[in-house]
């Protein structure tokens, strides 16, 4: 049983993605940790991912009129980043390193086709001649001769494994339509090749292979639709001629009447294998999806549309898909489980329902679709539960049965009802009974109202949509739509729900939530419902709404009697927390800016937005953080009192972010340059402070090395000598 589960975007690939991708992405591979991923664009970017937060880690790219040729891998055991740009010129790096023009580089003699990486071995290096060598060896005289093995011909695709603790390469090439595969043995030092056998009127577009218990199977997607099998051993008599290789039939690609014009796989297991391809009906205009099949039971498992186009390429690590999507990189997480017979025509009795988000694309179906969608998934699940006793079953189908039948129905009838009337209705109905898969429910519901929004201005369910973000089930790649709708709106309490459950806000949204916020006036925040539990610990109102002057000083300096001490005219600089003493915004702002704060964000995607921020916007939010920055500076432990207030770390990254978008903009604004003099001195203060702690660092830390005397009398005296 095989299943396609969540789906998300790891990055941009246009000229606005912001990683260097606009050319297009050359290859994807491992990195130094399981949840990073190597992405190597078409031109002369590599990018180093954490997948799990959908971050980028690093950025390298080369110079300009340089062009990275093949993909950039991650050498497992030293944990540095090997590439190769303009065929030749080699480059070796870490991750603290920034400027590839420093990194180690040489220039060898023959062009690289691919280096391959192997854990617990040298990596690979594959020469465009059919030549290869261990880095070591080929680091120790980068100008050595490469011999050239094939004659000819091109290397197609390539791949690397590990057998008995030894490396084994398989490279397949193509001759005036004629295909042939070497296996490289380093153990034994020897070259074989094969001839593929041809088949007419049909070519192989994709390889992949793996190998087990000394027998490389290959794996060939032709052009017929059809994937084939070939085995190669690897005891085979060094004096041997070129053997022509049979192959067997595998899988066909096609199902009820519909044919996969199939571009690139993947093995998943021993009985499942990926295809991204486009599906083609008589008479239909073919969709690009996303499949995988059953090649032991020769079924088609699970399918995701794709309507945005693909590469065509498809990558797999870590049970994760990777695929461009449109202009994004999307990963989608599957599942693979024991292959049965029940398992691959859909009986498998199974106590968990599937997973109906990642069949379905809410965004792309219409009302009537997603009703009719939603009740065959459900349908489904119902069918896939433990028959436990005939009388349990029963009991289960008539309990669940009226509200999946409601629902759909109202999927189906959203188009005429009120906003008042359907959140009394779905509040109803999600509080009866335990729906078999309320994520997914709630998706589709959630679209099929935002839809409505979009076509009826007037029509709005603002409680509904408020409570159910609340509850945590929701994402932004769930519901997409759901923000958009909401700054139209400017209902900001949602947007700040959204930006404090939403792990996966794109960049791009948060900065239009923070333009909102600060233009928004603070008249108009008094008439509307925020959350302040963020800010009202630590921001007092006065009943004129005046933040009261915080006296108390608790991390043992005070700022402006540093200043003076430091200052070397000696005169008193009075003012310079003047702009620190009291919040520059309102409560409501504040809670808003700080729901800003805690949105998760890559700089590398934001800086290229915060840019257009109006300066005095800028100016405004860079006065909040100031405030922010001393507030945090007067605490013992730097963090501010409250729920979720936003940490020193967060605060201190806006700021950096905010003066490198704007810097040139505040040093010319006449209202800037006070506020930047007085950052610059309260820094300066805050560093001298921390000088002198450091200075008495030793001795506190031989204070804690002396030991306790235990002495039994209830009153002793004893003198600590400080050097």
């Amino acid at each position: 049983m095989a299943a396609l589960c969540e789906a998300f975007t790891l990055c941009g690939l246009g000229p606005a993605g912001g990683v260097g991708l606009g050319s297009g992405l050359l290859a994807l591979e491992p990195g130094p940790d399981p949840d990073h991923v190597l992405l190597t664009d078409r031109g002369r970017t590599a990018t180093l991912f954490k997948v799990s937060d959908q971050k980028p880690l690093g950025c390298w790219s080369v110079k300009h009129g340089q062009i990275i040729t093949c993909p950039v891998v991650c050498n497992f055991e030293t944990h540095e980043y090997i590439a190769v740009h303009d065929d030749k010129v080699l480059r070796i790096w870490k991750d603290e390193d920034v400027n590839l023009d420093k990194v180690f580089k040489a220039t060898l003699s023959a062009d690289v086709y691919r280096i391959h990486s192997l854990p617990h071995a040298e990596p690979l290096v594959l020469f465009r001649g059919g030549g290869v060598r261990t880095l070591d060896v080929l680091l120790e005289a980068p100008q050595q001769e490469i011999e050239n093995v094939i004659s000819d011909e091109v290397i197609k695709w390539s791949e690397a494994f590990l057998e008995d603790q030894q490396p084994v390469l398989i490279f397949v090439t193509e001759k005036d339509g004629d295909f042939f595969v070497y296996v490289q043995k380093f153990k034994m030092n020897s070259l074989h090749k094969y001839k593929l056998e041809r088949q007419e009127s049909s070519n192989p577009l994709s390889f992949t292979a793996y190998i087990k218990k000394r027998i490389i199977t290959l794996l060939c997607l032709y052009s017929s639709d059809s994937v084939y099998k070939v085995l190669i051993p690897l005891q085979q008599n060094s004096e041997e001629e070129e053997q022509t290789l049979s192959k067997s039939l595998l899988l066909n690609l096609s199902i009820s009447g519909s044919v996969l014009k199939g571009t690139s796989f993947v093995v998943l297991d021993k009985d499942h294998v990926a295809v991204l391809g486009s599906l083609a009906s008589s008479g239909e205009e073919s969709k690009e999806c996303l499949t995988i099949w059953n090649t032991k039971f020769q079924t088609l498992q699970t399918s995701k549309e794709l309507p945005l186009g693909t590469s065509g390429q498809l990558w797999c690590y870590g049970e994760k898909f990777f695929f461009t999507h449109g202009k994004v990189l999307t990963v989608v997480i599957y599942k693979c489980e024991t292959s049965s017979l029940a398992a691959a025509v859909g009986k498998l009795k199974d106590t968990q329902t599937s997973d109906v988000s990642s069949f379905v694309n809410w965004n792309t179906l219409g009302d009537e679709e997603l009703a009719v969608s939603f009740e065959s998934q459900q349908s489904v699940a119902l069918k896939s539960e433990s028959k436990m006793t005939l009388r349990s079953r029963k009991s289960t189908v008539a309990k669940v049965q009226p509200d999946t039948f409601t629902v759909g129905q109202f999927l189906l009838n959203i188009k005429d009802t009120s906003a008042a009337a359907i959140e009394d209705e779905l509040m109803q109905l999600l509080s009866k009974a335990q729906v078999p898969d309320f994520q997914a429910t709630i998706g589709c519901v959630i679209t099929a109202l935002i839809n409505r929004c979009k076509t009826d201005p007037v029509f709005y369910p603002r409680n509904f949509l408020v409570q159910m973000v609340q509850k945590g089930e929701l994402s932004y790649s769930l519901c997409p739509d759901l923000m958009a709708v909401a700054l139209e709106k400017k209902d900001v309490h949602l947007l700040q729900i959204c930006l404090q459950r939403f792990p996966d806000i794109p960049e791009e949204i948060t900065y239009a939530c923070l333009k909102v916020f600060l233009s928004i006036s603070d008249d108009y925040l008094e008439r509307t419902e925020v959350n302040l539990d963020s800010v009202i610990c630590y921001i007092d109102i006065e009943r004129n709404n005046k933040e009261f002057k915080t006296e108390v000083v608790e991390n043992g300096f005070n700022t402006e009697l540093e200043e003076v001490s430091c200052d070397v005219t000696g005169m008193k600089e009075t003012n310079m927390t003047k702009d620190a003493k009291f919040c520059p915004v309102g409560p409501r702002k504040a809670a808003l800016l700080n729901a800003v704060l805690h949105s998760a964000y890559s700089e590398t995607f934001l800086l290229p937005h915060l840019k257009d921020l109006p300066a005095q916007q800028a100016v405004l939010f860079l006065r909040y953080l100031h405030y922010l920055y001393v507030k945090c500076s007067e605490k013992i432990n730097i963090t501010l009192p409250g729920i979720l207030p936003p940490t020193i770390n967060q605060i201190m990254d806006w700021m950096c972010l905010l003066l490198d978008a704007h810097f040139t903009v505040m040093v010319m604004l006449p209202e800037a340059k006070g506020l930047l003099s007085n950052m610059h001195k309260f820094v300066r203060a805050q560093v001298r402070f921390y000088s002198e702690l450091n200075k008495i660092e030793g001795s506190l830390q031989e204070l804690q090395k002396l030991k306790r005397q235990k002495d039994s009398q209830a009153y002793s005296i004893e003198v600590l000598e400080l050097i």
